[in-house]
């Protein structure tokens, strides 16, 4: 597994002038490959994820006509879900496929022109894009929008099922868990209220941008799709039991039931976020039906720790390059830090962040065929020649030319 200039761009056959470091036209022993997983496999991945959306949406549903409140679509600071995440799918498409069509035109004089460039991205989409690849890819996708509108509306009702909260008993476990401390006091004390609240703040809110970035650059660039849909259902599930976990033990977090512990930090983009989270849960609780608005606030378990922490686990489990681990594993241990320095949540919620990223990655991997070994490509796979296919489109068009 590697990025979008993966192992089979630096092995194209003579048939494909895409191959960095070669010649057109000069010959190698193998050509490009991606791997899309055996029928068995898609079919049985498809169901977890699209099974675990059903289930989600579906819960939601029955919420929002029991409580009379309307199902909501929320709006992030990148547009509303169902146009932000297909407009990420499509960019990193193009961005799969534009840079290889125009490679091949190296070996192609004939291509190079705006027509040219077209035929040539239409090409490369056919062979890279075949369906069997793209519909599981496009699935996957419509799953996870699916999960996280489910996920998103089951929090919003939340403070009208249950009117009380675990807030004590959870302060009580972090005093238990920190040796009689307040553990965000401690942060505070070793770490200042300054710069490291800034520093803090940036990773916590580029969790936002990573999560949907990272879902396209799983299924698109991943060579593996197995690996891209293993990360992907795992997501789906990480959402279906962060919502459970919050009406299993319902709480604020640190920052709602103890603001006067952070009042001493520096402004960042993160206490902005959670005024505004208050402000719309007050809103919410006055007027349900106010358009646009949901309530956001839940702590146990924490769903920042339990995504990065799934990210990072299958990063690990496939061996992408040590750069990579590291940096995922960095972003993760600052993530953990991030949550309990705001009060975003309390320690078990981090805990258990980590058990439903754990569980979540599990169950993906078993879906999708990783549990022996997730980084070994599964015989049973099946192989798609990108760049003789898409040669083969071409050089059919000129004999089809040709004859006529």
């Amino acid at each position: 597994m590697a990025g979008p200039w993966t192992r089979e761009d630096r092995q194209l056959g003579q048939n494909d002038p895409m191959a960095l470091g070669t010649t057109p036209g000069a010959s190698a022993p193998s050509v490009a490959t991606v791997e899309v997983p055996s029928r068995r496999h898609r079919h049985r991945v498809l169901l977890l994820a699209a099974g675990t959306a059903a289930v989600t949406g579906g819960l939601a549903v029955i919420g929002s006509v029991a409580l009379g409140i309307p199902m909501r679509d929320p709006d992030g600071f990148l547009g509303p879900g169902w146009v932000r995440m297909p407009a990420i799918v499509a960019v990193c498409l193009l961005l799969d496929v534009l840079p290889r069509a125009a490679w091949r035109l190296r070996a192609h004089g004939e291509l190079r022109s705006v027509q040219g460039l077209v035929r040539s991205a239409r090409d490369v989409a056919a062979a890279r894009w075949p369906w069997r690849r793209l519909v599981p890819v496009l699935v996957a996708v419509a799953s996870f929008y699916i999960t996280y509108v489910g996920y998103r509306n089951l929090k919003n009702f939340l403070p009208f099922i249950h009117e009380g909260s675990q807030d004590l008993a959870l302060v009580a476990s972090d005093r238990l868990l920190a040796f009689g401390n307040n553990p965000a006091e401690v942060l505070h004390a070793v770490l200042g209220t300054g710069v490291s609240a800034h520093v803090l703040s940036f990773v916590y809110m580029g969790y936002l941008i990573f999560v949907p970035v990272s879902v396209a650059v799983a299924l698109i660039f991943w060579r593996h799709l197995s690996h891209g849909l293993w990360y992907v259902t795992a997501l789906c599930l990480n959402w279906a039991l962060g919502a459970a976990s919050y009406y299993l033990i319902p709480a604020s977090g640190p920052f709602y039931a103890l603001p006067w512990d952070f009042t001493d930090l520096s402004r960042t983009d993160v206490t902005g976020l959670q005024a505004a989270l208050v402000r719309n849960r007050s809103i919410v609780m006055a007027d349900p039906d106010v358009s646009g608005t949901v309530s956001g606030i839940a702590a146990f378990a924490s769903l920042h720790v339990s995504v990065v922490f799934t990210a990072a686990l299958i990063v690990q489990l496939i061996r992408m390059p040590r750069l990579v681990r590291r940096a995922m594993w960095g972003f993760f241990v600052l993530t953990v830090l991030a949550t309990i320095y705001f009060g975003w949540h309390y320690i078990v919620d981090d805990l258990a962040g980590v058990a439903i990223g754990g569980i979540a990655v599990w169950a993906g991997a078993w879906a999708t065929g990783n549990l022996r070994d997730p980084a070994r490509r599964r015989e049973d796979d099946d192989e798609d020649d990108v760049a003789g296919s898409a040669d083969a489109l071409e050089e059919r068009r000129r004999g089809a030319t040709v004859s006529t």
